[in-house]
């Protein structure tokens, strides 16, 4: 009997094993697909939201026309005097013609063997100085700040720090008597950090001015203020000088400073920083820490000394404006990485304002345009920009580059004096 063998031929997919697949039913996925598609429509809409916010900008850089520029620059002068002008049209006070002087009196001669004399008490330094300091109050579009003045003469001018006034809309002095005055903007400077106000009232009590010329190290000296606003108006704080002849750098401005460890704060600026013989030798500026992000830095304020204070002063009383400040007469703002992403722009100032018949605006330059670089410098903000301008004197030429409509400009500035 024939026995017949069967083979049987394994498949090369084959494994051997019997597999049944997933016994778990499907999985339903709407929901998921649901929440992405609500994440997306909600994705567009702030892409919508933010391209209606910045249609402004859009409109402007993509309506400039593409022509050329006569790209030959002089500074122009800018013109500051905008909340001057607004400060006239809110109150009544008239500036009193004629010129003005701030006589700095000279310190006792005190010997060796004459320790102290002369001097006086804390005491009476703060009697004899405490009304002729007074508190500033500034209302701006964004809210209010405050600082402290001292009184200059009888008939109504004090001095200040630029900084406390600036784009204020509306000041008030109020006196140690509790009496307010709307004041007008005289003048000021911001290289020096310097302001002039007026105010219309009589028989003041003007300060005793010392010549900060003659310090030293270690003298004793006292400061008046308003730290942290009115509240704390009047606040008599005392150290001494730490150095003198300090250079200081903020906002791309140097400035030289008395740098002492009398207590100063947000409030102090503006207010005197007086010797031991009652005379004011520096008008309070800063403290380190309010331009550094240093922790647990004090001791460290700075103030600006009666020379200075007496040379800018008059100048801004008698003229208006300090002579030889250069200037492009260009203002601007920086514009931020979405700006320059979204848009496709270079990095630069977004120029907001040009001061009219300055040579920025004989030569072409206008508002919407890219400021990109000075003399080799990119700029970024006022402060990059100002920190190449002050490194300059009047008319000196500087080679900016203007980005507009795609294109880049090359363009030769004339630094011109700034008249305020």
């Amino acid at each position: 009997m024939d026995q017949r063998k069967h083979h049987y031929q394994e498949h090369p997919w084959d494994d051997s094993v019997y597999g049944t697949g997933r016994t778990e039913p499907p999985k339903n996925r709407g929901g998921l697909i649901a929440l992405l598609l609500i994440f997306i429509i909600f994705l567009c809409g702030i892409i919508t939201a933010l391209s209606i916010l910045n249609v402004r900008l859009f409109r402007e850089l993509n309506t400039q026309e593409e022509s050329d520029l006569s790209l030959s620059f002089s500074s122009c002068e800018t013109t500051p005097v905008e909340i001057s002008t607004r400060m006239e049209e809110t109150t009544q006070a008239t500036v009193p013609q004629g010129s003005h002087s701030i006589v700095l009196q000279q310190a006792p001669v005190v010997t060796d063997s004459e320790s102290g004399t002369g001097e006086l008490s804390l005491q009476q330094i703060y009697k004899n100085n405490i009304n002729s300091v007074v508190s500033i109050m500034c209302e701006q579009e964004t809210g209010s700040s405050s600082g402290t003045g001292v009184i200059l003469s009888q008939d109504g001018y004090i001095v200040t720090n630029c900084h406390v006034v600036e784009d204020a809309d509306a000041i008030t002095v109020r006196l140690t008597d509790e009496r307010d005055f709307s004041a007008m903007l005289v003048g000021t400077d911001a290289v020096s950090d310097l302001a002039v106000l007026y105010i219309e009232a009589d028989n003041l009590l003007p300060a005793q001015f010392g010549n900060s010329d003659s310090l030293q190290v270690g003298d004793s000296v006292t400061a008046i203020g308003d730290p942290l606003g009115v509240e704390f108006r009047g606040t008599y704080t005392n150290g001494i000088v730490s150095a003198i002849n300090r250079d200081v750098t903020v906002d791309g401005r140097t400035m030289t400073l008395i740098q002492t460890n009398a207590a100063l704060n947000s409030g102090n600026s503006g207010g005197p920083l007086i010797n031991c013989y009652g005379q004011v030798i520096g008008i309070n500026t800063m403290k380190i820490s309010a331009f550094t992000n240093a922790a647990g830095v004090e001791g460290l304020g700075f103030a600006i000394p009666s020379s200075t204070v007496k040379n800018v002063v008059e100048q801004l009383i008698n003229q208006g404006y300090v002579s030889g400040r250069p200037t492009l007469g260009i203002e601007g703002e920086a514009l931020s990485t979405f700006y320059q992403h979204y848009y496709r722009l270079p990095a630069g100032l977004y120029i907001t304002d040009i001061a009219s018949g300055c040579d920025a605006d004989r030569k072409g330059l206008e508002e919407g345009d890219i400021l990109m670089s000075i003399a080799g410098t990119g700029v970024t903000t006022m402060d990059d920009l100002n920190a190449v301008v002050y490194g300059y004197a009047v008319g000196d030429t500087v080679d900016v580059i203007i980005y507009r409509g795609g294109n880049q400009y090359r363009v030769d500035l004339t630094l011109e004096e700034d008249k305020g």
